[in-house]
């Protein structure tokens, strides 16, 4: 029962910190992996991967339905790195390669990228693939280490 407490709260906070930036998923993966059993931590790694991507979709959804009305009341040029995004966000090909190193490796940071992504009309299914699939590895990255090495 408590390992599905556990996974239930690393969905939860993953979900948090995907929208409200002051909540770290990394550094609870790491403290909760550090305090786990070894063999848990693909389910706390899972289950923080699932959260951050069912927020970062929503960021993606309410992007992709503003966008419309949100041009229309921009008033000033967008800046250097939103033409950059959106100029790769363009391409199917090197949109999908800049949504999966964002979700990895968090440059640029993935809310921006989220936001973009669906302002840019790039597919749901795509970024969500690509960001569980970037969260999964960046979450593996930093708390299997910490629950080797702490164990």
């Amino acid at each position: 029962m408590s390992d599905l407490l556990a996974a239930l709260a690393a969905v939860a906070v993953g979900l948090g910190s995907a929208l409200v930036p002051l909540l770290n998923a990394e550094v609870y993966a790491v403290a909760t992996a550090g305090a786990m059993h070894p063999a848990l931590v693909p389910l706390l790694v899972v289950a923080l991967a699932c959260g951050q991507t069912v927020g970062k979709v929503a960021l993606f959804e309410t992007a992709r339905r503003g966008s419309a009305r949100w041009q229309r009341h921009r008033s000033r040029p967008p800046g250097r790195w939103a033409t950059r995004i959106s100029a790769a966000l363009g391409s199917r090909r090197s949109g999908n390669s800049l949504v999966l190193a964002s979700a990895a490796l968090g440059l640029p940071p993935l809310a921006a990228v989220s936001l973009a992504a669906g302002a840019s009309g790039l597919r749901r299914s795509e970024f969500a693939l690509l960001c569980l699939a970037g969260r999964t590895v960046r979450f593996a990255a930093l708390a299997g280490p910490a629950a080797w090495a702490l164990s």
